[in-house]
């Protein structure tokens, strides 16, 4: 088992059995760096996905979702500018959940 204190919590990571451990200082460190970057990255794409669907279940039962298309949309370019989504898939993101929206205003 590896374990790695993020943010006051204890991530537990199991290693599968005959996959190779790093034995070199600066290989763990970049291990343990990639696995902060991956968590945080997961919990940003998580919340990018929660607002699109709030948006598009606020657009369905027919309440104003203007308010939640621009929080769904300024998480994604956030996500964008910082890496964590690829510039062209924020913007085929952004694009389908306007057109959705658009469709179901109709």
């Amino acid at each position: 088992l590896c374990y790695y204190l993020i943010n006051s919590n204890l991530i537990i990571r199991t290693i599968l059995q005959g996959q190779n451990v790093a034995n070199i200082k600066g290989q763990i460190k970049r291990n343990r760096q990639n696995e902060k970057r991956r968590l945080r990255n997961k919990g940003i794409r998580s919340e990018i996905n929660s607002r699109v669907k709030t948006a598009l279940k606020n657009a369905e039962s027919g309440e104003t979702s203007s308010e939640d298309l621009q929080e769904a949309v300024k998480k994604i370019d956030k996500a964008a500018a910082k890496g964590i989504l690829h510039k062209n898939t924020a913007a085929r993101k952004k694009s389908r959940l306007s057109r959705k929206l658009n469709s179901l205003e109709s």
